[in-house]
């Protein structure tokens, strides 16, 4: 049992070096804005972390578009939003490339790629039918059915916060 839960301590405690950019197209100020770097936990999504770093990078783009839908991208690859950052990076085998260089854009969203994500109520109606999938696959959904509100809440809250419960 102590080697599960060493295990359960590496999967919750890991994390992946990123460097956000904004791309060059984009930028409509005199020059390129810094790089963005940030340690992001394979477990959340990036709409729960990019906060920070689109309202950076808006002051570097062109005003009018800054209520579009921004989406991220990986050497010309769309990130799919709705899959954990650690699915994401270890499908796309970047592990040579770390910081792990991550294009940001405000134009051009990609929709035959990308769903759009509109807020991060999506994301939790997201993540919560995942569990519930996988709850009903592996347990029947004896799991999830049995869990409380509160239950659901806590499991959001802990994604969200990257402590393990």
């Amino acid at each position: 049992m102590a080697d599960d839960q060493e295990v359960l301590r590496e999967t919750w405690d890991g994390k992946i070096a990123v460097c956000f950019v904004l791309a060059s197209e984009e930028v409509f100020s005199v020059e390129q804005p810094e790089p963005f770097y940030m340690m992001v936990s394979r477990q959340t999504y990036f709409p729960l972390v990019t906060d920070r770093v689109l309202r950076i990078f808006t002051k570097h783009i062109d005003p009018d578009l800054t209520d579009s839908q921004s989406w991220l991208e990986d050497n010309g690859l769309p990130l799919k939003w709705h899959y954990p950052v650690g699915v994401l990076f270890d499908l796309l085998g970047v592990k040579d490339r770390l910081p792990w260089t991550i294009t940001v854009h405000f134009q051009n969203f990609p929709d035959g790629d990308l769903l759009e994500c509109h807020s991060k109520d999506a994301v939790e109606a997201h993540f919560m039918s995942t569990v519930k999938e996988a709850d009903s696959l592996k347990h029947r959904s004896q799991i999830i059915n049995t869990m409380q509100r509160k239950d659901h809440k806590q499991l959001w809250s802990a994604l969200l916060n990257g402590r393990q419960i």
